[in-house]
């Protein structure tokens, strides 16, 4: 089967509740420490962008404008995810609840594989999105965990 070059997709198990996934993807705080700061609100119709380091060898001036084009909680997050110029993506978290843990499903979907910019931005963010969400995001709600225990004490 032919990898999609229209898109990302990752599949993976995450430990954790999908309450406790859900607010990894939707509190400003918590996103801002896996991915990128961000005046995000979980609302249908929200506008909101995250900003980061500038890349100007990748075209890239570090905003990213969004829009909650979908959300149920604990179930599904679509958001519209641009650059403002040439880029006009989705990027999609969906949520299953899988024994005590979270099946997360994501796809970041629209590429133009006839264009040279946005097979480069794919292939980079490819391995971004992989990286945050196999080790940044675990890692976050890792800690989450052990914040938790010690209020408790």
């Amino acid at each position: 089967m032919d990898e999609d070059r229209h898109a990302i997709r990752l599949d993976q198990f995450l430990a954790h509740p999908p309450a406790k996934v859900w607010r990894v993807l939707t509190e400003p705080d918590l996103l801002a420490r896996w991915l990128m700061p961000t005046d995000f609100k979980p609302e249908v119709g929200h506008r909101f962008t995250f900003r980061t380091t500038p890349k100007p060898a990748t075209g890239f001036r570090g905003v990213v404008y969004c829009e909650v084009l979908e959300l149920e909680p604990e179930r599904l997050l679509k958001l519209s995810w641009s650059d403002g110029e040439r880029a006009d993506w989705t990027v999609t978290w969906r949520l299953r609840p899988e024994g005590r843990g979270t099946r997360l499903f994501f796809d970041h979907e629209g590429f133009d594989p006839d264009d040279a910019m946005q097979r480069m931005a794919r292939r980079i963010m490819g391995g971004g999105w992989r990286s945050t969400h196999e080790r940044t995001v675990p890692a976050l709600l890792d800690e989450m965990d052990e914040l938790d225990e010690r209020a408790v004490r």
